[in-house]
Formats: structure tokens, sequence, C-alpha cells
């Protein structure tokens, strides 16, 4: 698709009765079309990485430990990316992280059952690859969209995420099935790999930007959290949503297959899943304005309190599948907002926007404290699928996201 044909598109398709200013660039559009490319990958691959660890040693701490390696890498993933931004530029690090994870992936396929084995060296490839990719993009993100449409850009780039994500899992749980074993696996991280590779390709649409701001204040930024309780209380947001994601991220494909028995019931659910994050994302879209933060987020938080509410009844295919649908309707709801809301405050930061990149790596820095966090209590009081205190914990994590109703400002 060529980004005029793009941009196009974006104007007809979204823009019908969106003011002027609040209309994308070309340059949002390629990032989004980038994106979708890495995310149609990416809900194949990643979907099911936990999926096949776990088929591959029936042990949930091994998928804990992975995950737990991964998030403790990426902030300082963020960190080397973030230099490298400052003193090259952001699609210097934004192409290394999708060539990287395009590798990991390709070393996925030549480890095939021996991923098992080596899935402490994967996971710290794996967390630094991720690291670079979104240092890149979310510095992009900021880079590509303006105070004035950047709620509407979030928005819509959370539809692309997860239309690319309703064929993903679908396709990936087909092949899985079709071809029988774990072979099938091996097939869909292949295909995911071509994909990477054909963002990478369509990544050097976005030009480079020559910036002679190439100092790394990364040291001062304990400093400015002092001086701006404000942006403080947003980092502090974001280790809250981490102390939820950190366990959603890997657990429940784990808990759908338990329950369904099936890899491509499981991608199926995926795609059901998704389509509801698509609407929620294109209900957002349409809003003029800006949205009413602290609303949205009690909202999102009202509704995957009581979707983990049921787990604590039963642990079974309908109890997760209320579950999974509270949670793919809100949570997406709270991310966009937060995210949206953390751009507004580093637009305010010192040195007009020279701060983006640290600020970014701040953040990540932030969310993946509460992922280790959240995951870490899950492997200490639930060893297993069976265990009482699973849905406790995660009901636990559910509501601790309504302290961010207290930590953001309209």
């Amino acid at each position: 698709m060529k980004a005029g044909i793009g941009l196009r598109w974006n104007v007809r398709r979204f823009g019908g009765t969106v003011p002027p200013e609040r209309q994308l660039g070309k340059d949002a559009v390629t990032a989004l079309l980038i994106h979708g490319c890495f995310q149609f990958g990416a809900s194949m691959s990643g979907l099911f990485l936990n999926l096949y660890l776990w088929r591959l040693t029936q042990d949930l701490y091994v998928n804990g430990i992975y995950n737990i390696i991964v998030f403790l890498l990426t902030p300082f993933a963020f960190a080397v990316g973030g230099k490298i931004t400052k003193m090259k530029d952001r699609m210097v690090t934004y192409r290394l992280g999708i060539v990287t994870i395009a590798i990991f992936y390709l070393l996925v396929v030549i480890a095939r059952e021996n991923v098992a084995a080596w899935f402490i060296p994967f996971a710290v490839f794996n967390g630094i690859a991720t690291g670079f990719y979104w240092t890149g993009y979310l510095v992009l993100m900021y880079d590509v969209s303006t105070e004035q449409n950047r709620v509407r850009f979030l928005a819509v780039n959370m539809v692309v995420f997860n239309s690319a994500g309703l064929i993903g899992p679908a396709l990936a749980g087909f092949i899985i099935q079709l071809s029988g074993g774990l072979q099938g696996y091996i097939f869909v991280f292949l295909f995911a790999f071509l994909m990477f590779v054909a963002a990478s390709v369509i990544s050097f649409r976005i030009p480079r930007i020559v910036s002679h701001h190439k100092a790394y204040y990364l040291k001062l930024m304990g400093l400015v959290m002092r001086r701006n309780a404000l942006w403080a209380k947003g980092l502090l947001a974001f280790l809250v949503l981490g102390l939820f994601q950190g366990i959603m991220l890997f657990l429940p494909n784990i808990l759908l297959f338990q329950t369904v028995g099936r890899e491509d019931h499981v991608g199926y659910l995926g795609v059901f899943f998704s389509a509801l994050t698509v609407g929620t994302g294109y209900v957002i879209s349409r809003r003029v304005g800006k949205e009413p933060v602290r609303k949205f987020v009690l909202y999102s938080s009202s509704g995957i309190v009581l979707g983990a509410l049921f787990l604590l009844y039963d642990v079974s295919a309908w109890t997760v599948l209320v579950f999974m649908i509270a949670f793919s309707i809100c949570n997406p709801l709270a991310v966009n907002t937060l995210t949206s809301y953390y751009y507004g405050l580093i637009g305010k930061l010192p040195l007009k926007g020279q701060l983006r990149v640290e600020s970014v790596v701040m953040r990540e820095t932030f969310l993946n404290t509460g992922r280790v966090l959240s995951i870490g209590l899950l492997l200490l009081l639930s060893g297993d699928l069976t265990s009482i205190w699973l849905p406790i914990v995660l009901l636990a994590m559910a509501v601790i996201q309504f302290v961010l109703f207290w930590l953001i400002r309209e």
C-alpha cells in the first residue's frame, strides 16, 4: 500500500467528520502500516510462544521465569536504545528492533524443541530485541502525532494493532492444528519471521530526523521526578498498570488451552477478543476532543475486576471466557488513556520535547518493574494452574488498578 493511498484511506475512513487538525499525516499512516505488519507476525508468534514452552515443559515456572527475564532485560535495552536514538535517530533503533526480533524467531525455528532447554538465553535475546523495537516505536508515535490528534492516533493504532491480531491467531491456530504435534509451531514462527522482514523494509519510508540535540539526560531523570510530582505519579501509574499486565501477557493463553484443549480454538478465541478490542479502539477514535482520563480508568478497572471475580468461583472455560471478554474491552481503554496522558506530560517537561526519549525509557522501567513483581508473586504463591492462589493473585492485581484513579489528573 503506498503512503498516499494509506493517507486517503485514513482521511476517508477515519476522518469523515473529524476536524483537519485531528487527521493523521503521511508518516503517521506509514508508522501504523509498519506496526500492523509487525503485529501480524507478533500475534502469530508471541501468542503461541508461551504456549509452545508450556507444551514442551508443562511447567508454569518455565513460562514465568522466561517472562521475568524478558521484562528485566527490556528496560536495559530501552536505556541502550535511547542512547542510540539520541545519537543517531529513532528509526535506527526501530529498525534494529525489528531485525533482532526477526533473528530471534529465526533462531527459534532452528532450535525447535531445544528452545525449552535454552529458554534463558532465548529470554535474554527476546528482552533486548523487544526493548529496541519499543524504544523506537514509542518515540516514533510521539513524533508522528500532535497534541490535537494524539488521542485519535493512539486509538487508530489500537485498531490497526488488533486488526492485524484478528487474522494472526486464527491462522496460527489453524496451521498448528493442521500440522499436528509441535511442527506447526515452527511453521508459525517462520511465517512471523517473514512478516518482521517486511516491516523492516517498509520502515525505510519514514525519513530520519537530523537533530543537533544529542545529549542523553537519563542520569538526570531522578531530579526531574523530584521537581515534577505530576510526571512522577504518571510513572507510578505505569508501575501499577504493569502489576496486572505482567500476568496477562502470558497466562491467558495457557488458561484457554487448559480449558478448551486445542490450539486452533485458542487462536479463534484470540480473534474474538481482538475484535472486541478493535471495537473499543474505534469508539475512542471517533471521540472529539480529549478523553476524560480518570473516568476512563475507573470504567476500565471496574470492568476488569468484575470479570476477574468469576475466576474465584471456578477456573473453567466459561469463566475464563467471561474474564477475557471483560479484559479485551476494558484494558485497551486504560492503556490508550494512560499512554495519551503520559505523552501530554512529556510535552510539559523542560527542554521542550528533548526529554521524550528519556521519558520513554523511564516509562518502560516502571512498567516492567510492575510486570516482574506480579509474575514473581504469582510464581511464589501459585506453583501450578490448579492452585487457588492463581485467581486470587489475578483478582488482587486487578483491584490494585483502582489506584490509577488517584495517580492521574485531568
